[in-house]
């Protein structure tokens, strides 16, 4: 069968989700953030030796956790598991756990007793649309960058090696299956590739195509009550084929990036993948200043500049005048003053405060002698 070449608009809407990806990773193994235009998601890898399932004696366990946190938006409700929470971890389980992307049997340690049980939590930190293919690349990322322990058994006892005694085993992952999600317009007439939380708003219904590098669909989930064609679901898969392959080259050119960091010891981590510009936005470089005709600049603007007032030359005569006057200062009530002379020594005149009611009213002695003259008349 003849594959028909993409269109323009489903190149520009292919494009412009493939160049707005970027992954980095934490100092732990197992640890990634994946930002898909402005929608961010942390994924962490955990592990843990538990007992198996009664009917999987001899494989071990795959748990995961999509959590939706009111940092990421503020519509989502703490505490409360929303019908769109459910539907993504299930379309999770399927895309990852359902379609055997990881050998389960390699995580057997002690068949019937002992098994290895893999959590892997991802948590929105910011919420702008296509959630789940957000997530979908989110886990797989953090599955093939995490590293279990290594272990060794003898008869019934089992030894957990740490990192320092023993180099951790990376886990056993035969393909990578990426969500892939369409957003359909008046009733299908207009297709649209990594739609974000708007468009996802007025969307009429939605397709998600989970597939691998081999071009193996392992799930697909149509929503919004939309009825499509069979050309129209051919078309999504073939659109679907090609991004898959691009994401997971940049998956791969990731990994191979930071497991070469790692061996030659350079710097690694979320703190070492924010750009300088982010941090030192603010700062202002220095500019280099030209020295050399300061003081013709210097003449220029004091011939032009506007002559002095007579009080400016009063100030700048007391100035010069009272340059070697020395000034006492004390801590008395009193108020003083100081009379400035020439050629003399300041002389320093001490009055004291009288308020205007202290003048007006005459002293004890002056009304004593009024009534001794009252007295003798």
């Amino acid at each position: 069968m003849k594959e028909t070449p993409l269109s323009n608009c489903e190149r520009r809407f292919l494009l412009r989700a493939i160049e707005e990806k970027k992954i980095t990773f934490g100092t732990d193994y197992g640890c990634c953030i994946v930002e898909l235009g402005k929608t961010r998601v942390l994924g962490q890898v955990s592990c843990e030796l538990v007992s198996p399932k009664l009917n999987r004696a001899t494989e071990g366990i795959l748990f995961f956790n999509l959590e939706l946190s009111q940092m990421a938006a503020p519509a989502f409700e703490p505490g409360r598991q929303s019908d769109l929470l459910v539907k993504l971890n299930r379309l999770l389980e399927r895309c990852l756990r359902n379609s055997k992307c990881i050998d389960t049997e390699s995580l057997c340690v002690v068949a019937g007793e002992k098994v290895w049980q893999i959590r892997v939590d991802l948590h929105l930190l910011n919420h702008d649309g296509n959630i789940i293919d957000a997530a979908s690349i989110a886990a797989i990322v953090a599955l093939c960058h995490f590293r279990r322990p290594d272990v060794s058994v003898q008869g019934d006892e089992v030894t957990l090696y740490t990192p320092e005694e023993r180099d951790p085993v990376p886990l056993s992952i035969h393909h990578m299956p990426i969500c892939v999600s369409f957003a359909f317009f008046q009733q299908g007439t207009y297709l649209l590739v990594d739609p974000n939380e708007r468009e996802e708003r007025v969307m009429d219904g939605l397709l998600v195509i989970a597939m691998n590098k081999h071009r193996e669909i392992c799930t697909i989930q149509s929503s919004g009550g939309i009825m499509l064609l069979k050309d129209q679901v051919l078309r999504c898969s073939k659109i679907a084929g090609v991004k898959v392959m691009e994401i997971t080259e940049l998956i791969q050119k990731a990994l191979e990036n930071d497991q070469k960091v790692r061996k030659e010891g350079g710097k690694f981590g979320f703190a070492e993948s924010i750009a300088n510009q982010r941090i030192t936005a603010f700062k202002m470089e220095k500019a280099p200043i030209d020295t050399s005709d300061v003081e013709e600049k210097a003449e220029e603007i004091i011939s032009e500049a506007e002559p002095p007032s007579e009080v400016d030359y009063l100030y700048s005569f007391l100035n010069i005048f009272l340059k070697d006057a020395p000034i006492v200062l004390s801590d008395s009530e009193e108020e003083e003053m100081i009379i400035l002379e020439p050629d003399k020594n300041p002389k320093k005149i001490r009055t004291q405060t009288i308020s205007a009611t202290q003048e007006k009213a005459p002293s004890k002695k002056s009304v004593k002698k009024r009534r001794k003259k009252r007295a003798t008349n």
